[in-house]
């Protein structure tokens, strides 16, 4: 059953920032709305008054130049993410990421950046950009600051945004485009579901990184390893960071057998040719 809430949709950031700083710790962003609608029918959450930024202009469009890299406003959809040529180009481990995530239906109405900012462990676009070395854009009335995303879950369901803040563009460094990477994600059934396990490995001629999701509190990366590391060691690495447990999907035992099977799978395709 809904509570009652106020709903107001700024139509500028100056608007906005002013709403979020006047309702501090009562206001609930809405951008796709396809976690938060469910939470408010649910009970799962009881704001007093609902923002919705989709009317934002500049909380829209993917920017990418090879200088800057990618950057992603926070009202882009996961469809819009997905069929982008310089999404598809630069950063194919993105496009696959978000075509991940939930049905068809959900992916038109959801955003990115509220998949993030939901702060789950098993959240598919997390995997894939934490792997990325992605930052944030957070701002407010005071200022803006940018967060990388490794930093930005501090434990399941929380982050660190300020109640005055919100994630205002998802940034992608320009030294990983055109990364090589594979990523695999276990499901339950072969519909959508919901990560037991995912793996994402991205892949530079300087660096590499794994992402890793369900697999602790928080979407979790290994240190950043060397581009020609062993295996041995991307799995040493993998394991000082993955922290599975035992719940009503998975076991802890059975998660890291499928993190290490993944890893050596990717791994194979990615120095034998078979990788993007």
């Amino acid at each position: 059953m809904l509570q009652n809430f106020g709903y107001l949709a700024p139509k500028s950031l100056a608007e906005l920032y002013a709403v979020l700083k006047k309702n501090s710790g009562k206001a609930m962003i809405l951008a796709g709305g396809t976690d938060v609608l469910v939470n408010l029918h649910n009970g799962c959450m009881a704001p007093t008054t609902l923002v919705d930024i989709k009317k934002i202009a500049e909380l829209g469009g993917i920017k990418y130049d090879k200088k800057n890299g990618l950057s992603i406003g926070a009202v882009v959809t996961c469809v819009e993410v997905a069929e982008n040529k310089d999404v598809i180009k630069h950063y194919p481990l993105i496009a696959k990421a978000v075509g991940e995530i939930g049905s068809p239906q959900l992916r038109n109405r959801a955003t990115i950046a509220g998949n993030i900012c939901t702060g789950s462990p098993c959240a598919d676009s997390s995997c894939a950009l934490i792997a990325l070395g992605a930052s944030l854009e957070l701002s407010s009335a005071d200022g803006v600051r940018t967060v990388f995303l490794k930093d930005f879950f501090i434990g399941p369901k929380r982050t660190q945004i300020k109640p005055e803040e919100v994630l205002t563009r998802i940034l992608v460094p320009a030294d990983m485009a055109g990364a090589n990477f594979g990523m695999n994600k276990l499901k339950r059934i072969k519909g959508h579901d919901i990560a037991l396990v995912s793996v994402a490995v991205a892949k530079t001629d300087k660096v590499m990184r794994v992402g890793i999701g369900s697999a602790a509190p928080t979407p979790i990366v290994t240190k950043d390893l060397a581009p020609n590391a062993s295996l041995k060691d991307t799995l040493a690495a993998v394991a000082a960071v993955a922290k599975p447990i035992d719940d009503v999907r998975a076991s802890k035992e059975y998660r890291e057998f499928m993190i290490n099977d993944y890893v050596e799978q990717i791994y194979s395709d990615l120095f034998n040719g078979k990788g993007r």
